[in-house]
């Protein structure tokens, strides 16, 4: 069995090695044909080409060669700009087949990139029947790789945008103002992060050596955060109350001793109008790290009352008047029936104190009317059971001494 294995794996091997040695004679072949016309392209254009062309020039490239780089750079870009054209058309039509919108965005954005990248490949291509010297050919493609790192980089810029517009575009962003008006921002440092990795990397490509401008960098970055700590606070602030949410514009919110409506939310500070109708502007750094109360999130408002009665009011009083408050408040329209409470709590100094606690279903700007309304029956109650409001009081009995 071994013998009969080795039969059939020996024509096996030696055709698998017939096959390599036909692929490598044709690539060879391939070579010298190029190599041919290059040799017969420099003799044709040295036999016809006056001698002041055909001189060395900067890099060592001849002068034809130098006019000609050029005219092949702006071919390039044509057939760039086509085979982007063509790419792309492609590329539209496969987004419009998904159901998302950001692919179909990122296509018709690409087209600069697409068309620089083509031309690189079509140089690429081109440049080899230029017969450059080793060294001129080393440094026209060093420049060409430089070329094609920026329409990546390009690309990944275009990208940054698209993902904004679609983080913007998005349910999410559309029900978060806030943080909608951070996606631009956003963008934008993302960008400058892409705009800083293309220059590294281009300088290296270029063979300049990036570690000492890197060690740069670091050390003035460092500089830079130390001075300015407090802005760069406040601005991680504005992103931390953009995704938060804690308010938004419009609302009415508590901070410490402040309290006014929020105008605007700044990158640095976020500005709250008083009800003296003055402008408050508190840093962003301490509204995200400080406790705030937004007013206008509130789902029910509270109504809170002591009300005080005279002495003279007897108990059955007293139970009309429990009970006629109670009434009006669970008889009004938009009163938050679970939590209706009137309370007989206190024999007071100069009053009987009753607590009144209830919430209705308003916004903040009916309130007040709500509150009066209410007021003013309570106010009836008490008038139609015959007893009265208690005020401060105080009796001063005056003994004399010399009568006794």
């Amino acid at each position: 069995m071994l013998s009969c294995a080795w039969g059939v794996a020996a024509p096996r091997a030696s055709a698998q090695k017939q096959v390599s040695g036909e692929a490598r004679e044709l690539a060879r072949d391939a070579e010298e044909r190029v190599d041919e016309a290059q040799a017969s392209l420099d003799t044709w254009l040295r036999g016809n080409l006056p001698r002041s062309l055909q001189q060395r020039g900067p890099k060592g490239l001849r002068v034809w060669q130098w006019i000609a780089l050029p005219l092949l750079a702006l071919a390039a870009l044509v057939l760039g700009a086509l085979f982007a054209r063509l790419t792309r058309r492609v590329l539209v039509k496969i987004a419009s087949r998904t159901p998302v919108k950001w692919d179909s965005l990122l296509a018709v954005r690409v087209g600069g990139p697409l068309s620089l990248a083509w031309a690189v490949v079509v140089l690429y291509l081109a440049v080899p029947w230029l017969g450059l010297r080793a060294s001129a050919d080393e440094w026209v493609s060093s420049m060409l790789r430089g070329v094609l790192f920026a329409a990546f980089f390009w690309m990944l810029a275009r990208s940054v945008d698209v993902a904004g517009e679609s983080i913007a575009g998005s349910p999410w962003g559309r029900t978060r103002a806030a943080s909608r008006s951070l996606v631009p921002l956003g963008s934008r440092v993302a960008k400058l992060v892409v705009l800083a990795l293309a220059v590294v990397a281009l300088l290296s490509q270029l063979g300049y050596p990036v570690a000492s401008l890197l060690a740069g960098l670091g050390i003035g970055g460092i500089a830079l955060a130390l001075a300015a700590q407090k802005t760069v606070e406040n601005l991680f602030g504005a992103f931390s109350i953009g995704a938060d949410q804690p308010f938004a514009e419009g609302d009415t919110i508590r901070f410490e001793d402040v309290t006014g409506t929020v105008e605007d939310i700044g990158l640095r500070s976020t500005r709250l109008r008083t009800a003296d109708r003055t402008l408050v502007s508190v840093p962003n750094g301490r509204l995200a790290d400080a406790r705030v109360e937004s007013l206008s999130a509130r789902d029910r408002m509270r109504l809170f009352c002591v009300l005080g009665l005279v002495y003279d009011t007897s108990a059955s009083q007293m139970r009309g008047v429990l009970a006629g408050l109670e009434h009006v408040l669970r008889v009004h329209p938009s009163i938050w029936p679970q939590n209706v409470s009137v309370r007989f709590i206190a024999l007071g100094p100069s009053s009987l104190d009753i607590e009144v606690q209830a919430w209705f279903k308003v916004s903040a700007d009916d309130f007040p009317l709500c509150r009066q309304d209410v007021l003013l029956r309570f106010m009836e109650v008490v008038e139609a059971t015959g007893t009265k409001f208690a005020f401060p009081t105080r009796t001063v009995h005056v003994v004399d001494k010399g009568s006794s």
